[in-house]
C-alpha cells in the first residue's frame, strides 16, 4: 500500500511538473516572440490596393477595412512587446520580383518573403504607436529620400572621370555641395533651418528637404542621412547645368522668419536679390500663380558663397 501511494504521490508529482514545464515554454516562447522583429508591407493607397484585388489569396476587398485591420494588429503586436517596422508594398514591384524569382504572386508565402526583402533593402518606419493616418507620411517620404539618393547617385556616378584630369566628376561635384550646404549653414543666424534645394531640367524635377538647428555657439545639429541626399540633389543640379535653386528659412522665437535663397550655378550658388527671393518664395512652382506672402517673414539677401570654389577648375 504505502508502495502505491508513492508511486501515485510521485505520478502526481511528475504530472504537476509536466504542466509546469509546458506552461514554463509557454512563457519562454511568449519571451523570444517579444524578441522577433517584424516588417509588415502596406498598401497605403486605393491604387495599389486595388492592384491586388486580382489575387485569389488576397483576404480583402475594402481598403479601409484592410487598414484598420492593419492599425489593429501593429497595436496588439505593440501591446505584446514586439517591435514591429512598416514597408511600402508596392504591387508593381512585387509582380516583378515574383518574375524573376520565379514565385506565384497569388500566395501569401510569396508575400511574405518579398516583405522580408523589403526589410532588408528597402525603406521602413518602425511603429511607434501612432495611428496609421500620421505614420504613413513619415513612410513615403523615407521611400521618396531612398528613392531620390539612388537615382542621384546613379546619375553622379555614370558622369565618368573629367576628360582633362581623369577626376571622378560625380565625386568632385559631391565635395563642392559638401562645402557649399556648409558654408550655407554657416551663415545662418541662431535658431531651426529649413532648407529646400530643387532641381528642374532632369527627366523628372527634383527636391530635396533638410532640417537642422543651430545655436547660438554657431555649432550645426543635422541628420546625417538626410544631409547626405541633400547634398547629392545639389550636386546632380551643379553638375549637370540644370536650372535649380536653394532656398534657406530660419525660425527663431522673438523675430520674424528669415528666408534667404540662391540660384543653382555650374561654379556654385550664385545670392538671389531680396525681391528675386520674394518672387522665388511667393510663386507657385507648379503653375507659375503668385502665393500670398507670408505675415512675419523677411525676404533677405543672402551673403555670397562665392569663396566656396569648385574641385573642379576645368
Amino acid at each position: 500500500m504505502s508502495r502505491t501511494h508513492a508511486d501515485t504521490d510521485g505520478g502526481s508529482r511528475t504530472g504537476r511538473g509536466s504542466r509546469s514545464g509546458r506552461g514554463c515554454r509557454r512563457n519562454q516562447r511568449r519571451a523570444l516572440r517579444r524578441e522577433v522583429a517584424g516588417t509588415i508591407g502596406l498598401l497605403t493607397d486605393e491604387h495599389d490596393f486595388a492592384a491586388m484585388l486580382g489575387y485569389r489569396s488576397f483576404a480583402f476587398d475594402d481598403h479601409r477595412t484592410y487598414l484598420d485591420q492593419m492599425e489593429a494588429l501593429l497595436r496588439s503586436r505593440a501591446a505584446e512587446g514586439s517591435h514591429t517596422s512598416v514597408a511600402l508594398f508596392d504591387p508593381t514591384e512585387y509582380e516583378v520580383w515574383c518574375g524573376e524569382a520565379g514565385l506565384d504572386p497569388d500566395a501569401v508565402a510569396s508575400r511574405a518573403r518579398f516583405t522580408a526583402e523589403l526589410a532588408a533593402t528597402g525603406p521602413t518606419v518602425p511603429y511607434d504607436g501612432r495611428p496609421l493616418a500620421d505614420l504613413v507620411p513619415d513612410l513615403v517620404e523615407e521611400a521618396v529620400r531612398q528613392a531620390t539618393w539612388e537615382y542621384t547617385t546613379e546619375v553622379l556616378a555614370g558622369l565618368g572621370p573629367c576628360p582633362e584630369c581623369g577626376e571622378d566628376l560625380g565625386r568632385l561635384a559631391l565635395a563642392h555641395a559638401a562645402e557649399l550646404l556648409a558654408a550655407a549653414l554657416d551663415t545662418a543666424p541662431a535658431g531651426s533651418l529649413h532648407l529646400v534645394c530643387s532641381v528642374s531640367a532632369l527627366p523628372q524635377a527634383l527636391f530635396s528637404v533638410l532640417d537642422a538647428q543651430r545655436g547660438e555657439d554657431g555649432e550645426v545639429e543635422i541628420d546625417e542621412g538626410e544631409a547626405l541626399e541633400f547634398t547629392a540633389v545639389l550636386a546632380l543640379g551643379i553638375a549637370t547645368r540644370s536650372p535649380g535653386g536653394l532656398v534657406l528659412r530660419t525660425i527663431a522665437a522673438g523675430r520674424s522668419d528669415q528666408v534667404h535663397g540662391w540660384r543653382l550655378r555650374p561654379e556654385g550658388l550664385e545670392p538671389l536679390t531680396a525681391g528675386e527671393v520674394f518672387d522665388a518664395y511667393c510663386t507657385d512652382v507648379t503653375t507659375g500663380e503668385p502665393i500670398a506672402p507670408e505675415s512675419d517673414v523677411d525676404y533677405c539677401a543672402p551673403p555670397d558663397l562665392g569663396a566656396v570654389a569648385p574641385h573642379h577648375p576645368h
